[in-house]
């Protein structure tokens, strides 16, 4: 399998979850699958069903979480040396030369991704539009509205 890039802010973040899966969903969801075996019929027990897919949702993620983190290359943004071009990790102030309006995006790993705190997947086009890109440079983004510009302001390794 392919190593997928994550900040180390999202490695955390993922091991957390794991954590929290492990150590409290888990064992909620089998103590709710004894309490609906107790009551008899499990062919016509709603509480067992929802029980049982919930177990079955958090075994299977449990699992993605552990591939991706054995396969998760962690970069840390501090320790890039890029010669000032944008690439994952990289903190970069773009101006829409549509509009006029600035933004500051981070580009991270698919997981990490979260447009309303500044964060955006590094396989998003507008992230692929910016990767290599230096201060002055124009990107140009295919969006749904047509073709967006954007002028890179400042590229930051924070």
């Amino acid at each position: 399998m392919n190593q997928i890039p994550v900040t180390i802010r999202g490695a955390e973040l993922l091991k957390e979850e794991l954590q929290r899966l492990r150590s409290v969903d888990r064992p909620n969801v089998i103590q709710a699958i004894a309490e609906a075996r107790a009551q008899g019929d499990l062919s016509e027990n709603a509480e067992y069903e929802a029980a049982k897919e919930r177990q079955s949702f958090i075994e299977g993620r449990i699992a993605e979480i552990e591939a991706k983190l054995s396969n998760a290359q962690i970069i840390d943004p501090l320790t890039l040396n890029a010669d000032g071009r944008c690439v994952f990790g990289s903190t970069v102030e773009v101006e829409d030369l549509d509009n006029g309006g600035t933004s500051t995006y981070q580009i991270v790993g698919d997981d990490e991704a979260d447009i309303k705190s500044g964060k955006i997947s590094v396989s998003s086009p507008i992230a692929r539009a910016l990767i290599g890109k230096t201060a002055g440079d124009v990107a140009e983004v295919m969006a749904p509205s047509g073709l967006r510009s954007y002028e890179v302001l400042d590229v930051q390794y924070i």
